[in-house]
């Protein structure tokens, strides 16, 4: 059977994906994407839809090595490496330790920061003109510390923030509680975030698919993608459950799904799948007027008019497919210790998501080594509704032959041996 040919084949329809066939439209270029399931069925549906350039900072600092190992045998802990024997996880880890410097902190966080905050205005403008119907707002974000010895050893969090450009306010105990009424008295401090916004990330990738049909673009749902060929320097078909497709480019954005398929193609790409949870409720009656993060649980707290959801949490257990219930109750608990009211009166869907993440936590955004017609738009970690929108416009910019608008080089593909 002859391969279906785009233009511009677009391998997964989550929200790095669309983004890239959005701004690839604006360019002029015809775009198809193949999507296992429907758009937006995988991490993309159920995290927690804040948009912030507050998490500029990565995963790896000083302590978390320590931490993360105190935690192994600990299955509600925040964030949890499952024991077990897996080369290619011992490998990411070796990488991920030897980043958890002071300075290599500061360097990530500088190549972070540009790239949300950019991000941020493109969704913003995206919203405004597209009139995506999201529950968009931009409220800021606000950190919450219960234990005053935490909130007193978290100085390097403002300080990493301001040399970077990014705003923050510290609060004391009180004031945080002014500003947030759903919170349960006893805040030690906190930090308000006046950049960060959020909206339904369900809703907006509904409506990121909604625009690119509407501008001319195909969304083959249901095709799951089940090989991939090389043709010498080139990606060449692609087989899917519903038939062959080839690209004169194609861009890969599979999220944690990335490594098997270009592990086909001989390319590595170490990113391994975080595990993030969530529980969505309707709204409580105190339910809270800012997207909150509880900083000793590592749990985030979402309300938009149609819901409201706690979410987060960090798990490294390879592709396991377990709704793991005890991580669940860990998100219910923690929010208990905050929040007057932390569950609403329904719950409507428990969750779990794979987030891509990469040992630098840095995207991998750029042409892959030795493919002339394939461009890498994924390990996004704990931020891919962030970074969608600077990811399209990116991608679109690499295609369209001009040079990007911002430097591509730290996030290169060829930057892991």
């Amino acid at each position: 059977m002859a391969a279906r040919k785009a233009d511009v084949l677009i391998l997964g329809g989550g929200v790095a994906g669309l983004a890239c066939a959005w701004y690839l439209l604006g360019e002029g270029r015809g775009v198809t994407v193949l999507e296992q399931g429907r758009p937006g069925a995988g991490a993309s549906h159920g995290n927690c839809g804040t948009l912030t350039p507050s998490h500029a900072p990565p995963l790896a600092m000083p302590g978390v090595i320590g931490q993360a190992l105190k935690w192994l045998f600990t299955p509600d802990a925040p964030l949890r490496i499952r024991p077990r024997l897996d080369p290619a996880l011992l490998r990411w880890l070796a990488g991920f330790a030897g980043r958890c410097t002071w300075d290599d902190f500061r360097r990530a966080t500088a190549l972070k920061a540009p790239l949300l905050l950019r991000s941020c205005e493109l969704i913003a403008g995206l919203v405004r003109d597209q009139h995506l119907d999201c529950e968009y707002r931009r409220t800021g974000t606000l950190y919450v510390y219960r234990d005053a010895a935490a909130f007193a050893g978290s100085d390097w969090l403002p300080e990493a923030l301001a040399a970077v450009g990014v705003p923050i306010e510290r609060l004391d105990g009180a004031a945080v509680e002014r500003r947030e009424p759903a919170l349960r008295t006893g805040v030690a401090g906190g930090y308000f975030n006046p950049v960060d916004a959020h909206l339904r990330p369900d809703a907006y990738v509904a409506e990121l698919a909604r625009i690119v049909r509407g501008a001319g673009g195909t969304i083959e749902e249901g095709a799951r993608i089940e090989a991939v060929e090389r043709d010498g320097t080139r990606l060449g078909r692609v087989r899917t459950t519903r038939g062959d497709y080839t690209g004169d480019e194609v861009v890969l954005a599979l999220g944690a799904w990335s490594p098997l398929l270009a592990r086909q193609l001989g390319l590595r790409l170490p990113i391994q799948p975080g595990k993030g949870y969530s529980i969505t409720y309707t709204r409580p009656a105190r339910c809270p007027a800012l997207p909150l993060v509880l900083r000793e649980r590592s749990v985030c707290v979402t309300a938009w008019d149609s819901g409201y959801r706690l979410g987060s949490t960090m798990e490294f257990a390879g592709y396991d497919t377990r709704l793991n219930r005890i991580r669940l109750d860990a998100l219910r608990r923690g929010a208990a210790e905050y929040l007057v009211e932390p569950e609403g009166p329904q719950r409507v869907e428990e969750w779990y998501g794979w987030r891509p993440m990469t040992p630098d936590d840095q995207p991998i955004l750029g042409r892959a080594p030795g493919l002339d017609n394939l461009t890498l738009a994924t390990g996004h970690g704990m931020l891919g509704v962030t970074l969608s929108a600077v990811t399209g416009l990116l991608v679109s910019e690499l295609l369209a032959g001009r040079a990007p608008s911002l430097d591509l080089a730290p996030f290169s593909p060829a930057r892991f041996p």
